[in-house]
């Protein structure tokens, strides 16, 4: 069932990250209650001050949004989003964004704005669309999700910015200083399209974000979750210089240019063992957020699952952008 736009005096139900690299929880809570409440609406607001605690928030406040006809709101990173996200398509509620993260993918992809005020106002104005999510052994994602040394990279990440703070220059740094270090190589059986490929990488990236891989320089799989595709990146077994050359090219954004990725993408992908020999459990990235699932790992884009909020001009402009794509 296609999911319509929420009624005029829809109540917001506000799902808020204390920890998403802002300290000031206080005025943002004061900032989203006066934007909502001047446009004469109601609003809940549920702080989360441990991220583990996220997802049962998160299921909590769904509920009630699905009680009440109210739209649920995620206000903080990209795994934030994607907590609240999974239970606002488990619940079947109207799903809305106040970007307040590093990266802001998500958000910047669709259009929100970055300001916490300004994206209050692109709430109240905006319409629902149906977006692609991703999805990993049932685990829902809206940016990406990956296996071998991305997971460690964003653990290694975390601890970086609880010593010396939350930036994307942070972020990038460990990033160089993890990939460059000593890790082992993945060997992986990919079932795709009826076919068994087999693989070896320091890491296999499945993306659903196309600015992300806009940035990085992969056309044209920027262009594969427009049409309703996952795009998936494995960077080649390679040593440090050749490893830092790649790294380079992907700041630059070129990293397309290069022998040293495979990249394709799909629908449907089945990753089997041996990924690390004599596992029965392997660690997954998904959206920032790093957990551990059974193998096989079974990938697959879900389109149209998400009701996003999405400020009109935005809509229409993609909505015809991707039905030129379709018909191309």
């Amino acid at each position: 069932m296609t999911m319509q736009d929420p009624r005029p005096d829809a109540p917001f139900y506000v799902v808020l990250n204390a920890g998403s690299g802002r300290t000031d929880t206080e005025l943002r809570c004061t900032t989203i209650r006066e934007v909502v409440e001047a446009a004469g609406r109601r609003c809940e607001l549920e702080v989360v001050r441990e991220g583990a605690k996220m997802p049962e928030a998160a299921a909590a406040v769904a509920a009630r949004a699905a009680r009440d006809g109210a739209v649920l709101v995620a206000a903080g990173g990209d795994g934030t989003l994607n907590a609240v996200a999974h239970e606002a398509v488990r619940h079947g509620c109207v799903f809305g964004v106040l970007p307040q993260g590093t990266f802001n993918y998500f958000g910047r992809t669709h259009g929100i704005p970055e300001d916490l005020g300004e994206a209050v106002h692109a709430l109240l104005r905006s319409r629902v669309r149906h977006v692609q999510i991703g999805q990993v052994n049932g685990r829902s994602f809206l940016v990406n999700a990956s296996v071998g040394l991305y997971p460690r990279l964003l653990e290694e990440r975390e601890n970086d910015k609880r010593q010396f703070g939350r930036s994307r220059v942070v972020a990038l740094l460990s990033a160089l200083k993890t990939a460059l270090g000593r890790h082992r190589s993945l060997r992986i059986a990919l079932e795709l399209d009826g076919r068994t490929h087999r693989l070896r990488t320091p890491t296999l990236f499945v993306g659903n974000n196309r600015l992300q891989m806009e940035q990085v320089g992969m056309q044209p799989l920027d262009h594969a979750v427009q049409e309703g595709r996952l795009a998936a990146i494995a960077p080649r077994p390679v040593g440090r210089l050749r490893m830092l050359g790649l790294l380079l090219r992907g700041a630059l954004g070129r990293l397309g240019e290069t022998d040293d990725v495979v990249a394709f993408a799909f629908r449907g992908m089945t990753v089997r063992a041996p990924l690390l020999s004599g596992r029965r459990r392997v660690k997954v990235a998904i959206d920032g957020e790093v957990c551990r699932l059974e193998l096989p790992l079974r990938f697959e884009a879900l389109d149209g699952q998400l009701a996003l909020l999405v400020a009109d001009a935005l809509e229409d402009s993609d909505a015809s952008g991707k039905n030129r794509a379709r018909a191309a």
